[in-house]
């Protein structure tokens, strides 16, 4: 029988993060303070986030050692398994070979606890009783919140209004690890009432409950924020999903040629692909590195590279990023993880430097992928996570028409059971697809200010 599944050992997890900048040729520019348009000194972020977690964001040490405390929580279900996907392959007759890394298997049903858990724990070592953050479909939120329980953290969390009204059982499971949450925007904040006395109707973004999320740490010295995507530290705590797979190939007896993640701001994306994209960066190998964005939000495929704010308000620092402008409302699509304006500095970098490339993907496509997925694989995939299906897909099925064999992985980032009422909503023909005009696009980015040219 053909082995299926490849799975470590406790004893075989990694003990390390990897830190892709310090292989990268050209660093990502510097992040710069808002208010002086100058490269940001770390100190300015000690008021929001946790010191570890600003060393590791600014780090250039190539590998950041895991503490002990986060590996023995990390080991409740890590590692995941890595497997082959010989049903997928079987009703696409594909000559490719189609693995998949199982994020699904953690508690909260999603990578995001492997970002979760070491940022509770830095901010637990730095004595903080509180934390706030956004969440956009929930999985960051439940991730967050079972975390921050484990470290007894209160949390508030300001959870992007469409998926708050979408998905009700994702707010049920952060209350049910203690956490608060309310959709945004809101009225708890100036950020908030400011966007609803512009728009009473607004359906929220991430961007919008990033801004009330900061502005409420900001105000509270007691408190500290903690982000789900996007920053250096977050890719860093995920890059534990590619090491693991990097392994789990090598039991396999063999090697991607393609890597492929869904992309929102950058965070299970860069976990899997950035151990592998390793080996291009030191040893030239080839390799092909896909980010699945929606159609509805294309930043990587139709953005701007410029710095822009990680917020709508503007509140954050300025990150270089490919972006849409922090002001763009994207469609209401049930992929809400990845509903979010701009990519994260380092993603970026490397478009921009061609070792990664961008497809989008229409919201139909996703959903007839993420069914298929289900059919043959048995697992129930995120709204996120059936965009790296449908990639997966199309390279397969490249490889059918060249007669042409490869070896395909992608990142299952989490299972699609507190999403059945979108399921539902594709099977009554209740969904559609979004595009986004070029009109639309330069007229939002025409507002960003070139501050790229200076560095």
């Amino acid at each position: 029988m053909k082995q299926k599944k490849f799975v470590l050992t406790e004893n075989e997890m990694p003990t390390q993060w990897y830190n892709i900048v310090a292989d990268m040729k050209n660093k990502p520019l510097p992040p710069l303070n808002p208010a002086t348009k100058e490269p940001l000194n770390p100190a300015d972020l000690e008021p929001i986030f946790a010191k570890g977690l600003i060393q590791q964001e600014i780090s250039q040490e190539k590998w950041i050692e895991i503490p002990e405390e986060v590996q023995d929580l990390y080991k409740i279900y890590r590692p995941t398994p890595l497997v082959r996907a010989y049903g997928l392959e079987k009703a696409l007759d594909t000559p490719a070979k189609i693995y998949f890394k199982n994020e699904s298997v953690s508690p909260v049903g999603s990578h995001k606890l492997n970002s979760a858990i070491p940022q509770a724990y830095y901010n637990k070592m730095e004595g903080i009783k509180r934390i706030t953050t956004e969440t956009g479909a929930g999985q960051w939120g439940t991730a967050l919140s079972f975390a921050c329980k484990l470290f007894g953290i209160d949390l508030s969390i300001f959870m992007v209004k469409v998926s708050y009204e979408q998905k009700p059982y994702r707010k049920s499971m952060m209350n049910t690890w203690g956490a608060q949450v309310v959709a945004s925007p809101s009225t708890l904040t100036e950020s908030g009432r400011k966007i609803l006395a512009e728009n009473p109707n607004s359906s929220g973004s991430l961007g919008i409950a990033i801004s009330e999320a900061v502005e409420m740490a900001a105000k509270d010295p007691d408190t500290r924020y903690a982000l789900g995507s996007v920053l250096n530290h977050v890719i860093l705590h995920q890059t534990i999903i590619g090491l693991e797979a990097e392994k789990q190939m090598e039991m396999a007896g063999d090697f991607p040629d393609v890597v492929i993640g869904c992309f929102g701001g950058g965070s299970n994306f860069s976990g899997i692909a950035f151990p592998f994209l390793r080996h291009t960066l030191e040893e030239g190998k080839k390799l092909k590195v896909i980010a699945a964005e929606p159609s509805s939000c294309p930043k990587l495929t139709r953005g701007v590279f410029q710095y822009d704010f990680g917020d709508t308000v503007g509140l954050t620092p300025l990150l270089p990023m490919y972006t849409l402008g922090h002001n763009f409302q994207p469609a209401d699509i049930h992929a809400g993880g990845l509903r979010y304006h701009g990519a994260g500095s380092i993603v970026s970098q490397l478009v921009k430097d061609h070792f990664v490339v961008a497809e989008d993907v229409p919201q139909l496509e996703t959903f007839e992928a993420g069914t298929l997925f289900a059919r043959t694989e048995g697992i129930i995939p995120a709204p996120e996570s059936t965009h790296a299906i449908a990639v997966a897909i199309r390279e397969a099925l490249r490889a059918k028409e060249e007669g042409v064999e490869k070896t395909i992985l992608f990142n299952l980032s989490g299972h699609g059971l507190i999403d059945m009422a979108s399921y539902d909503q594709y099977f009554a023909g209740k969904l559609q697809n979004y595009s986004v005009s070029a009109e639309t696009i330069a007229d939002n980015v025409s507002k960003l200010e070139h501050l790229a040219e200076k560095f």
